[in-house]
This record gives C-alpha cells, structure tokens and sequence, in this order.
C-alpha cells in the first residue's frame, strides 16, 4: 500500500460466527448494539510501518486506502408524463408486488445514493430521515436517489402504481453521492453503519467503485500508467476486502437484533448488443461475500419473455426488471430510466415485502431466513429459451 490517507476499519472484539448464505465459518466484530461491542470506520495518514503495526492490532478488522465511487448511470434516460389512469408499471407486474397481500408496512429500508426530492408527491406520508455524507446538503440534485426511491416505495399517482412496497413508512436516505454522482469508499462505509445504527433491514445501493477512474487521476498526479493501475489494482482489493469485513459485522449484529440485507447493482459495463461475448463481471461492492448483487432483465420484442439486458454484468446472485422503468424524477417530475440501478431497488422493494412476511408469520426476522425466502422466491420461467444462468442468477424476484 501507498503510504497517504487511509481508512480504518475498528472494532473491539470478535466472534466465530456463520456466514448466512453459505453456513460457512465466518469471523466476524459486532456492532454499537446493545450487549454487544462497538465498530467504527476512522480515516488516518498512515506510513508504511503504521500499517505494518496496526494490521497485528486485534481491533482492528481492515485497512484500505479512499478510492472512488460514482453512482452506476442509466443506460438510458428520458422524462416521462404521470399517467392519467390506473394500472401498474411492467415492474411492478412482472414481479407480482400487484398481487401480494404485503406492502412493507413496518419496514425500514436504506438507500444509499444521491440523496431524494422528499417534496415529492410519491413520497407523502413517508417518514424520512436525511443524512447526508457528501457535503452538499440534503436533496438531489442528481436525481438517481429519487427514481430508485420511487420504485422501493413511491405512492400511486393517479392510481398507477410504480412503488413496490408501498406500505413502507420509514425511508433512511444516506446521501453519498454528490450531484455529479461522484463520492468514495468511505462514505459509502460511515452509511452503512449509519443505516444498520438506524434500524435498517435493508440497505440498497447502486453504485460501484470507479477504477478506471482511479488510474486516470493517479495518471494525471505524474504516475507512471504501470505503477498508477498498481497502486489502484491495491487500493481496489483492499476495499473488497474491507467490504467483506463490513457485511460480518453487517450479520453479526443481525444475530443479535433484527436480520438485515444488502442489495448492490451488478453493474452496466457489458455490451451484449455489440458482441455476445462482451460481458463484464458483476462490480464491488456487489461483489463483496454476503451483498447480494442484482443483474437487470428487459421484455423481449413480443413482449412475452423476459431476457438480460444488453448491459448487464454478469454473475448476479439475482435479477429484476431494469429496462424503461418508470418512477419519480426531482421537482414533482417522472422519467423513465433503464440499468442494473433501476432492477436493484425492485429487488430492495420485493425484499421489504419478505421481511413484512417474515415478521407476520414467526414474530422474527433472521437473516439466514430473510435471504433464502428472497432468493428462493426468483423464477425462471418467464425468461426466454436460451438463457445464461450466469446472467440472471437465480431468476427474476418474486414478491410473496
């Protein structure tokens, strides 16, 4: 590692726990609960030896130097009119949220992103609690955070529905992305402890960590191209790994209060339409053990069958529709947008539909229980013949 600015995963002590998708042994480091210890993120200007010293100290779970993060642009992006009449958007339909008797009531979710318009008439009668890690203030000026909100829980509009769970009465909105969609690693680290510290059952994100943007501006600083692409190719795995250690924490604190998820976008980087075989994988922190990644799926031509979109990355754990979908834009608006960013909150919408169901039945919500009942649910039986399993993951996901 460079010697410079660097992030500092702590916490006081560890415990053998299992990982809850693979039941695998897993070490994890509890969170600010109750009984439990404490884990925070720091950021230090370390040398070499500082390192060396504080990788042996026992409380301290990973070390990984800022690297930058951008929010994973639509594909495509166009404004869109508020329907005049009832109905649903093919989201909503596709994933049968129309037909669960569940709306996410009791449920809060945490979207960390570019903020959100919380004037917006689909946010009336939502509870949200603004905490912004950019700087700039609460709001969007982006835009990105209010189209992934709308979808999680926006309300009707006009009686059309584009919001899956719409009972959902707490929004937790951590701002980390600015208005040009740029921010980094460790924003991205202080929100989710945020969110776990505020009771979120389930935090979405989409976004990813922007290497390539990283050498450009090594490169620009006077690196060498070859020493630049070294310096980010380490400064890129020590964030998975931090990551990795994040989401332990993440469960461990889940075993002793309420189960938790994360939800990250796989990523637009493939380009299918110009060759089949252009198919990037799925992108940290998707990537991370225990973050489950969301690939998107498009209507085929005849609109009968589903299928991967052209941009999607490849390797989800699973799939939501991500092409033209409709949800609100800042300033009262609506716009339809197409990417990996729009399936990811489908599948946080879906999730909260779980946890209400979970929660119903049993009286508790356990993460092991929580993921199996998501991943369980995908099907695969609308997606057109021939697919890629590894394109889709477990297939589209299903409400309960």
């Amino acid at each position: 590692m460079k010697p410079g600015k660097y992030i500092i995963l702590r916490a006081t002590e560890s415990v053998n726990l299992r990982d809850p998708f693979s039941g695998s042994a897993a070490r994890s480091r509890g969170l600010a609960i109750p009984g439990a210890v404490s884990a925070r993120v720091e950021v230090e200007t370390l040398n070499r030896r500082d390192i060396a010293d504080l990788t042996r100290d026992p409380d301290v779970a990973a070390i990984a130097p800022p690297v930058p993060v951008q929010l994973i642009a639509p594909e495509a992006t166009e404004s869109a009119e508020a329907p005049a009449a009832g109905g649903a958007t093919w989201g909503v339909t596709a994933t049968r949220a129309h037909r669960s008797r569940y709306s996410g009531k009791g449920i809060a979710v945490a979207i960390l992103d570019t903020g959100i318009d919380a004037d917006h008439p689909a946010f009336h009668g939502v509870h949200l609690v603004q905490q912004d890690f950019t700087g700039e203030g609460n709001g969007d000026g982006q835009g990105h955070g209010t189209h992934v909100a709308g979808t999680i829980f926006g309300q009707d509009v006009g009686g059309f529905r584009f919001g899956i769970a719409r009972g959902i009465e707490r929004g937790l909105i951590g701002k980390v992305l600015n208005s040009q969609g740029q921010g980094s690693t460790e924003q991205i680290y202080r929100a989710i402890l945020w969110a776990l510290e505020s009771g979120a059952h389930i935090i979405s994100m989409s976004l990813g960590m922007d290497f390539p943007g990283l050498v450009a501006y090594l490169v620009q600083e006077g690196y060498p191209a070859d020493l630049a692409t070294s310096f980010a190719l380490e400064g890129y795995r020590a964030n998975v790994r931090l990551f990795d250690r994040l989401t332990d924490l993440v469960y461990a604190q889940a075993m002793m209060s309420h189960g938790v998820l994360l939800v990250a976008a796989a990523g637009n980087e493939s380009q299918r339409d110009v060759h089949p075989d252009y198919e990037l994988a799925v992108a940290p922190p998707a990537a991370a053990d225990g973050i489950i990644s969301v690939g998107a799926l498009e209507q085929t031509d005849d609109g009968r069958h589903l299928k991967v979109a052209a941009f999607s990355n490849t390797g989800p754990n699973i799939s939501g529709p991500g092409v033209g979908v409709f949800s609100a834009w800042p300033g009262g608006r609506y716009a339809n947008l197409s990417g990996t960013s729009m399936a990811t909150p489908h599948v946080s919408g879906i999730a909260a539909l779980w946890a209400e169901q979970l929660l119903t039945s049993t009286g508790r919500l356990n993460t092991a229980q929580f993921a199996a009942k998501l991943m369980g649910s995908a099907k695969t039986t609308a997606l057109a013949r021939g697919y890629d399993p590894t394109d889709v993951g477990a297939g589209l996901v299903q409400a309960p």
